[in-house]
């Protein structure tokens, strides 16, 4: 009898718990799925009923993709692409100097060391805003304004990539470098043919890093772009709220199409993204 009861409490305890995640998850949820029905519904409709909120306002209905279509009538597909170009390189050359930054740090010592990646550590605490005055006045001085350079080269080095390399490679056996140097391997093969490959995971997690920060990337671009001839996808959202009238279901169609594309790159990789920052021994 006393193991049937315990049986019991543990039954109705468990399914407590699963009921607060579905109820956690639910509250979650709501908000996008919103945002997904109404970038499906006619624009007049999309406030129709929520005053006072039914469970109409979560279906679609009617169905159309004319929001869909009219973002891309409009040119969100080449402010896509603009993005896409601009994250994905950023994230191909950080990998690069972010995983040669670390690399450096792990392996060789030399005077100033810990101040330097003190002050590193310190860069990724920083608001952007707090940068971003004397930022665009190196910029303009480069001559990089309304350039996709000063898109690009300012969000290469990141201090929170280069502190995740630098932890994952201090934890490597330096029996491997030591012996491929006795064996004549230079450094750049010692990097590539034997410390990447085991930081796979880091790698992943640095490139999530700053793919995402591109991708959301908003204050910058408006500041370094002033003639917004090259838009991102943070800057071309607003083009649809005009001045005196707002564009509803585009503006949730281009928020939908906004968030699943990081969501699509994290779901299939989250798994080492995860790997990566224990591995770096970030604890969250």
């Amino acid at each position: 009898m006393a193991s049937a009861s315990t049986q019991i409490k543990r039954g109705a305890g468990l399914g407590a718990r699963h009921l607060v995640y579905a109820l956690v998850a639910f509250i979650f949820v709501l908000p996008l799925w919103w945002a997904v029905v109404s970038s499906l519904r006619p624009n007049g409709e999309v406030f129709a009923d929520i005053f006072p909120m039914t469970t109409k306002a979560l279906i679609p209905s009617p169905l159309t993709f004319e929001a869909y279509t009219g973002v891309f009538e409009r040119g969100f597909g080449m402010i896509i692409a603009n993005t896409m170009f601009i994250a994905l390189v950023t994230m191909v050359g950080g990998l690069i100097v972010n995983g040669a930054a670390g690399f450096a740090f792990a392996m060789f010592e030399f005077k100033g060391k810990k101040l330097i990646l003190s002050l590193i550590i310190i860069s990724f605490m920083l608001p952007f805003e707090a940068i971003a005055l004397p930022l665009y006045t190196v910029t303009q001085q480069l001559g990089w304004l309304d350039n996709v350079l000063a898109l690009i080269m300012p969000s290469v080095a990141n201090g929170l990539a280069v502190f995740l390399f630098y932890q994952f490679f201090s934890q490597v056996p330096r029996d491997y470098m030591e012996a491929a140097r006795l064996d004549g391997v230079s450094w750049t093969n010692i990097l590539f043919r034997i410390y990447v490959p085991l930081s796979m995971p880091t790698c992943i997690s640095a490139a999530l890093l700053l793919f995402i920060f591109q991708w959301e990337a908003f204050l910058w671009p408006l500041l370094a772009m002033p003639s917004q001839q090259f838009k991102v996808i943070q800057v071309g959202m607003a083009a649809f709220q005009q001045q005196y009238q707002t564009i509803w279901n585009q503006l949730f169609a281009v928020s939908v199409i906004t968030a699943l594309i990081p969501i699509a790159l994290l779901l299939p990789l989250q798994r080492y993204y995860v790997q990566g920052l224990a591995g770096a021994g970030i604890k969250g």
